[in-house]
């Protein structure tokens, strides 16, 4: 894609937050190039939150941005249909402090932008190729950064039975995205329900938003949506912590049982060394393609 992108239209939607239970509605609104996404707090005079890594506040169960005080919760569904469909300009208008979780994947996400539409700008878009290997590990789980002239993710998880342990590997582009990672859930295991909402979590979760398993197996009426439903939906939050680099990355993404706070400090990580990373637009990358060809 050569030029940055924002939507044609506004469209909104309304539900509740997956762990503060409340209320909220979201309006997403066409921004002008060179804005990226913006989180405007509607019920504390607009203030604005960018969805950057600079704002980067909690990473436990959800990752939640935070600006002077003021905080944006469970941002990453919504941020990884942006980034993995090419929305790179919009405004979020948000009246309370967590995004809401709606049917607990990014599919409702994908259809508010399918209903929106794109716009184009004249504006060149700008990629972060990755231009050396980079790694964080920590107790046995690690995420990885190779060079690649595409955005790709393998993502390996490991989890208690009956999920147990699952892989996928794929080049992310809108597509694939929309039919392959978006409809994925949000998880979790009836043992550790008590636990989570003693931790003033989870407080807005039902079966109609996430995924359960008990010892007997799914215990949602209609089961799985696919067999690895669970390494899918970790995939889709992996792209949503991406998309605070803030700019569409190049580069092959290597995830092994990682979570939000691994996700958050390989971000960290990269931003904070000017040499993993340079900055092109989509006509100095294929140029190179070409110059590589013809060698």
């Amino acid at each position: 894609m050569r030029f940055e992108t924002t939507i044609r239209r506004p469209v909104e939607a309304r539900g509740v937050g997956l762990h503060s239970g409340v209320p909220v509605q979201i309006r997403v609104v066409p921004a002008p190039a060179g804005t990226g996404i913006v989180f405007l707090r509607t019920d504390l005079e607009n203030f604005a939150i960018p969805a950057s890594w600079r704002h980067v506040a909690r990473v436990s169960y959800a990752t939640s941005l935070m600006r002077q005080g003021v905080l944006i919760s469970t941002t990453e569904h919504l941020l990884s249909v942006f980034y993995a469909m090419g929305i790179d300009n919009a405004y979020v208008e948000i009246d309370n402090l967590e995004v809401p979780i709606l049917d607990g994947s990014g599919l409702p996400f994908v259809r508010l932008i399918e209903e929106a539409g794109i716009q184009h700008f004249r504006r060149r878009r700008k990629y972060l190729r990755i231009r050396r290997p980079i790694s964080v590990e920590d107790k046995g789980k690690r995420i990885s950064i190779l060079p690649a002239d595409s955005f790709r993710l393998t993502c390996d998880t490991s989890y208690p039975e009956p999920v147990g342990r699952q892989s996928l590997e794929m080049e992310v582009t809108p597509a694939r995205f929309a039919s392959e990672l978006a409809f994925a859930r949000t998880f979790g295991w009836e043992k550790d329900l008590a636990q989570m909402r003693d931790m003033g979590l989870i407080r807005g979760a039902s079966l109609e938003n996430a995924v359960c398993f008990s010892n007997g197996g799914v215990m949602n009426q209609d089961g799985l949506r696919a067999v690895d439903e669970c390494c899918r939906h970790k995939a889709l939050d992996l792209i949503g912590d991406l998309a605070l680099l803030g700019k569409p990355l190049l580069g092959h993404v290597i995830a092994e049982r990682a979570g939000h706070a691994m996700h958050a400090a390989l971000v960290a990580r990269i931003m904070s060394d000017p040499t993993v990373y340079e900055i092109l637009t989509f006509d100095q990358l294929a140029s190179r393609v070409v110059q590589t060809l013809v060698r």
